[in-house]
């Protein structure tokens, strides 16, 4: 348990340490930086949005499928 728990510390402290670096050395200035990652995180979301609905969808399409296939109930 112990080791496990130091893996996470590690891994956190890992990533923190790397996030620093990569803003340190980042290729634009904040203010871009930011708008960047602020617009690719919508569009994530976004795309996520999508994938939702879309998988929603085929699931209605499967339960009327089976709603049809059912028996009637007495």
């Amino acid at each position: 348990m112990r080791r496990g728990l130091l893996w996470i510390y590690g891994f956190l402290v890992g990533g923190l340490i790397g996030a620093g670096l990569a803003l340190l050395w980042a290729p634009c200035s904040g203010p871009e930086l930011r708008q960047r990652i602020r617009s690719r995180w919508q569009q994530v979301v976004e795309e996520g949005r999508q994938a939702a609905a879309q998988r929603r969808a085929e699931l209605e399409r499967e339960l009327a499928v089976l709603i049809r296939r059912a028996p009637p109930e007495p």
